[in-house]
């Protein structure tokens, strides 16, 4: 604690870094106040419920910041800002071009962010469409005047691109990444009402269940900052280079290849994915035909959020696609080639091809403990409730991934800033 307090502490007494962090706190202000203003016409006890009841809506609330549950003028948060981001890191495997662009400094990384901007607004219009729908079958919005349910979606995607420039003042003004910090925000904003309600549950034959509960949770923050902060090291070796009479070059580095490499992503991914069946059953159900009404039954006892089949598929998806975004951001081909042009090479490999072999043999065993502990974490809400028999839990694993992982990386940004402004005394020490 004390190690993540000094970097807070050490800045406060930097001018420019307090007021970068009293900026970032005012954001996060603005940001609070903004999502606890309704949008009219919405049935709050019916969307509580439906949230309570649906795994899904309760993930992209996380990523909204906690605003979808509110239903208010920022409720779809920085959803679509997440998707444009993803859509582009994609794009940039399928197009060449974009790759190249990405790899410009910050003039790439610039027009990146501009595209994803631009590609921002249609999914905010996409998405609000479909939540418009969604609530509007389970009558839980009463709107049915043509230009109020437009003026709803355009207020929607408006909060979202309102939301997004909220998280890029803090990223330029402020301490940190802007759009982590406001889903921190978010999700630690809610922690008082959460609390609340764990303890208002707690009777004194669940007192103990509760100890258990605070006990799982201690667990998995600690594995969670384990895993975060795992590196494994894997020592280059370059060659001198002999120029007249001066040696350039030599010395050893070392190649850190994370054990958690795709984050939080995987679980966004498999949880899109392996609702659909149930949505599908649910909506098989109502058919008349007796068939299809079977079909839809099946798949609604084997996705069952509460059942065993559920999680275990969810598991094995969360696995599958963490290999899948490794592979995605990191090519050992790519690295192979960047060490081997810097006159580099492992000790006891070849350069080229044996080296993206063994590059790949270590990332693909690495990446096992990784993708293992994303499927606990996705599934921990369920594994918490089979332990202690209790429906309302203090904070899921995604969402302790999501606080653990932003607390770190703002913690090095602070020691960063205090570096650049300490670097003789730095030294000294």
């Amino acid at each position: 604690m004390e190690g993540l307090l000094s970097p807070l502490i050490n800045s406060w007494k930097v001018p420019e870094l307090r007021r970068k962090i009293l900026f970032t706190v005012g954001i996060f202000v603005v940001f609070r106040v903004f999502a606890h203003i309704p949008i009219p016409g919405v049935d709050s006890a019916k969307l509580a419920s439906l949230f309570s009841q649906n795994q899904f809506l309760g993930l992209l609330d996380i990523f909204s910041g906690g605003t979808l549950v509110n239903f208010s003028v920022l409720a779809l948060g920085i959803n679509p800002y997440i998707n444009a981001s993803i859509i582009l890191q994609l794009l940039q495997i399928v197009f060449p071009s974009l790759e190249e662009l990405a790899k410009e400094g910050d003039y790439g990384r610039e027009k990146i962010n501009q595209y994803t901007r631009l590609l921002t607004v249609p999914l905010a219009a996409v998405q609000a469409i479909g939540m418009f729908a969604l609530l509007k079958n389970q009558q839980i919005i009463s709107h049915t005047d043509p230009i109020i349910i437009v003026t709803t979606i355009i207020t929607m995607t408006a909060g979202t691109v309102f939301v997004m420039w909220l998280g890029e003042l803090i990223t330029e003004y402020g301490v940190g990444n802007g759009i982590s910090l406001l889903i921190f925000a978010g999700i630690v904003g809610r922690l008082p009402v959460t609390f609340g309600q764990t303890f208002a549950s707690a009777t004194a034959e669940s007192a103990t269940n509760v100890i258990i509960l605070f006990a799982l949770a201690i667990a998995v923050i600690a594995a969670t900052v384990f895993v975060n902060e795992a590196v494994y090291r894997i020592p280059v070796q370059y060659a001198r280079r002999i120029r007249g009479n001066k040696v350039y070059g030599g010395g050893t580095s070392y190649l850190p290849i994370r054990v958690n490499q795709a984050g939080v992503i995987p679980i966004i991914f498999a949880v899109s994915l392996v609702l659909i069946p149930s949505l599908v059953g649910g909506f098989l159900q109502q058919v008349k035909q007796p068939q299809l009404t079977a079909i839809g039954g099946a798949l609604t006892y084997l996705f069952n959020p509460n059942g065993i089949w559920y999680n275990v598929i969810y598991f094995l998806l969360v696995i599958g696609f963490t290999y899948f975004y490794t592979a995605v951001t990191f090519n050992p081909g790519k690295i192979s080639g960047e060490i081997q042009k810097h006159g580099g090479f492992i000790p006891g490999i070849r350069p080229g091809a044996p080296t993206s072999q063994y590059l790949n043999y270590i990332l693909t065993r690495i990446t096992l403990a990784g993708a293992i502990f994303l499927g606990c974490i996705a599934i921990f809400p369920s594994l918490a409730r089979g332990i202690t028999g209790m429906t309302t839990l203090l904070i899921g694993g995604t969402g302790v991934l999501i606080v653990v992982s932003v607390v770190l990386e703002t913690v090095k940004a602070l020691e960063a800033q205090l570096v650049m402004r300490n670097y003789d005394s730095f030294l000294k020490e």
